[in-house]
């Protein structure tokens, strides 16, 4: 079987070869306006586009939308005449499809041949390459060019429309090089494209700007040439009239709208041209268009900043001679001179500052930032008493923040109030102090900043220096006679806050200043019952070392050995304070012992620590309640077990203030382990409080489902106390724990509702 593709099929087949090898994309597309296959309005629609391979593709996609007859057309005869090259490997490529030719009416080849037959096809002349380098030939083109402007009959169709736009297009960048005439230009414009570039990447406006053609620039410029066009050298025409020195050129490129910024393959754009050739001139007319523009467009930084990024003090001070002005600010609201700060680039700060460069606080903070002190004393130096104190204490404040402490001398040096508040009501000292930076207190000091000044909470650089554990700054305060035993916040002193904190270091280093060991706080404390709160064994041994009064109490009557039972920090606490001899049985103002809020804690160890030195299991607080009773609500079942071993069970059932014994605590709270091993130990499951609840009404009311379960499970058995729960037991209301759980709204309680149902046998 044989087949011969349609016209509309070797378009789409040899799509990327047609795309990327048509070169004469204007003269294909003239042709194809001759045929009727493309309108003039889609012409000039496919040369707008940026790229050859885009107006081939857009020409493709045309020529497939009208049909079969228009694919014919576009090789027959217009890509025979336009690219004669490729047509013939079409050509050949359709030979190699099938050597036997179908339906010649339908098929391409076959369509081919039999134009090729009726002998309308013609071998087109080669391409006209090489340009033309002697005058006669020039002359000889651009008569014909004039006398088909008079309309005389000129023997175009012979020479071929490609070859003579080819020979033309050669010939005008060297005419316009040597400044031919205007009319011949222009003529000559007719039949080439005004963008079209030689072997250079030179467009016509190249050439032009290059030599400084005014008038021909301003011709090719009417006929649409583009500004942004660049050569092998990346440069645009901007670059080449700024590089040449052509200031009307230059004036003339801006005014059509040529991009002042554009970087040539050097990275350089045309400033730099006109400042590598000192030229004046130049530079001005491209500053002045700068600073036109800069009314309507603030983005972009100007040549000046550029030139600050750059570090470039050669090009910033021609720039200045030109006009340039030396404060401009871009959207950011930045100068020239920030620039210049921000990248170290102190030569070119130095010509700025000398032509008259502000110096504000965003500038003298960019160089506190960077750490610059040689930057910072130049700016200070052309400053001339124009930064506002605040302005300076604020770049105070901020090199000590960053502790930047030669900065900081700088600073005093030229002016900054070393005793300045800022709002917060920190000076620079106390916010040193606060920061642990040594050095930076150290220059704060040598420059007469105060050092008794304090914080609005009576906060003293002691107290800060201490909180933050910096040895040598609170030993360098002691050391300048700062009272040890000076309060602060809460009438803390420095070795409440180094107990507080634990810097044992620093308890020994105040303790050896003679810092008061019992010196007692707002709150009662003394930097003993801060240790044992918070478990800082190491501090506390320091403490203990010393006469400190392990008895003291503090607001809430309690001892540090309370708050060392109470802590949740696994530490020997609590051992080094009855080591040293402190009173296991001390009641607060509640009447808490140490035991009581152990056993609230689940501390196990503390409550074994505190019952091998003879601590009252069966201690009341002022509510009557046992360290059982707290052990039980709290579900801590090992210290429960721990309190019923210790106590041979006794207490078991007993009761405080409200009569409820520890089983009521565990129920009422839901804690299922606690109340097993309550009961094991023998406590009387239907004991009654003072509202005639047993256990089990109390876990009945808190929907404690596990625990119902738990007690209305239990059997005394063989050996065992305190009976079965008594289903039927009304409390002072009258209600059963039955009728408590019915009362209950959740899902738990429905649950306890069919337990206990289930238990009556009320329900299966």
């Amino acid at each position: 079987m044989y087949y011969n593709p349609y016209a509309f099929e070797v378009v789409s087949a040899k799509r990327s070869d047609l795309k990327y090898g048509i070169r004469h994309t204007e003269d294909l597309l003239d042709l194809l306006v001759t045929e009727g296959v493309v309108t003039q309005a889609k012409r000039s629609v496919v040369l707008n586009s940026r790229t050859r391979e885009e107006q081939n593709s857009m020409v493709l996609d045309i020529v497939l939308a009208r049909g079969e007859r228009a694919c014919r057309k576009f090789f027959h005869p217009c890509l025979m005449q336009a690219e004669p090259k490729l047509y013939n490997q079409i050509k050949a490529y359709l030979g190699s499809v099938n050597e036997k030719i179908g339906d010649p009416r339908r098929q391409l080849i076959g369509y081919l041949l039999e134009r090729d037959k009726e002998g309308l096809g013609r071998k087109p002349q080669e391409h006209h390459t090489q340009k033309t380098k002697h005058l006669s030939s020039r002359s000889d083109s651009i008569s014909a060019i004039r006398n088909e402007a008079r309309g005389a009959h000129v023997p175009f169709k012979k020479t071929g429309r490609r070859e003579l736009k080819e020979h033309l297009q050669g010939d005008i960048h060297d005419i316009i090089a040597a400044g031919g005439e205007l009319s011949v230009v222009e003529e000559m414009l007719n039949h080439v494209d005004v963008n079209a570039v030689n072997s250079l990447q030179e467009s016509l406006l190249h050439v032009a700007a290059e030599h400084g053609r005014l008038s021909l620039l301003g011709l090719i410029l009417r006929r649409g040439a583009r500004l942004d066009l660049r050569d092998q050298e990346g440069r645009t025409p901007l670059h080449r009239a700024a590089n040449r020195g052509h200031g009307e050129v230059i004036r003339a490129l801006v005014k059509a709208g040529a991009c002042l910024y554009t970087l040539d393959a050097q990275r350089q754009n045309p400033i730099h041209l006109t400042a590598a050739n000192e030229d004046l001139d130049c530079a001005q007319a491209l500053v002045m268009e700068e600073r036109s523009r800069r009314v309507e467009d603030q983005a972009e930084p100007t040549f000046l900043h550029r030139a600050a990024q750059e570090d470039d003090q050669s090009l910033a001070q021609k720039l200045l001679q030109a006009g340039a002005a030396v404060d401009v600010r871009t959207r950011q609201d930045k100068t020239a001179l920030f620039y210049a700060v921000s990248g170290n680039s102190e030569r070119t700060a130095g010509v700025l500052l000398e032509a008259g460069a502000a110096v504000d606080q965003v500038v003298v903070n960019e160089a506190v930032n960077l750490n610059n002190g040689s930057m910072l004393r130049l700016l200070l130096a052309h400053s001339r008493g124009a930064l506002s104190p605040e302005a300076m204490g604020s770049a105070l404040f901020s090199a000590v923040k960053q502790n930047r402490h030669v900065v900081v001398d700088i600073l005093i040096d030229g002016g900054a109030d070393v005793n300045m508040y800022d709002q917060q009501g920190y000076t620079p000292l106390l916010l040193a102090a606060e920061l642990g930076h040594t050095d930076t207190f150290r220059v704060l000091a040598a420059k007469h900043a105060k050092l008794d000044v304090s914080l609005p909470n009576m906060a003293t650089a002691l107290h800060l220096a201490v909180r933050g554990g910096n040895e040598p700054l609170v030993q360098a305060l002691l050391a300048k006679g700062l009272d040890p035993n000076t309060t602060g916040p809460k009438t803390y002193t420095p070795l409440h806050l180094a107990a507080l904190h634990s810097h044992p270091a620093l308890v020994e280093m105040l303790l050896k200043a003679e810092a008061q060991a019992n010196a007692v706080a707002q709150d009662g404390s003394t930097p003993l019952h801060l240790a044992s709160r918070h478990g800082h064994a190491d501090t506390l041994n320091r403490l203990l070392q010393v006469k400190v009064h392990t008895e003291a109490r503090d607001r809430q009557g309690r001892t540090a050995l309370h708050w060392a039972a109470s802590t949740q920090a696994e530490t020997p606490a609590v051992d080094m304070l009855l080591a040293a001899g402190a009173n296991p049985d001390a009641a607060d103002k509640q009447k808490k012992t140490p035991l009581h809020l152990a056993a609230a804690a689940g501390k196990t160890d503390a409550v074994a620590a505190l019952f091998s030195h003879k601590a009252r299991g069966g201690a009341k607080d002022m509510h009557g309640s046992t360290p059982l009773h707290y052990a039980a609500a709290r579900g801590h079942d090992g210290v429960v077990k721990l309190l019923l071993s210790a106590q041979k069970k006794k207490g078991v059932d007993e009761r405080n203030t409200w009569r409820k014994t520890p089983l009521h605590a565990a129920a009422e709270k839901g804690h299922t382990e606690a109340v097993a091993s309550l009961l094991r130990a023998g406590a009387k499951v239907n004991t009654l409080d003072t509202c005639k609840d047993t256990p089990l009404h109390c876990a009945a009311r808190a929907g404690s489902r596990d625990v119902v379960r738990e007690l209305v499970s239990w059997e005394p058995g063989k050996g065992r106390q305190g009976g079965k729960a008594n289903l039927q037991a009304v409390n002072n209301v009258g209600k059963t724990p039955l009728q408590v759980a019915e009362s209950g709204d959740t899902q738990e309680h429905r649950d306890i509702v069919a337990i206990i149902k289930r238990k009556m046998v009320l329900i299966k």
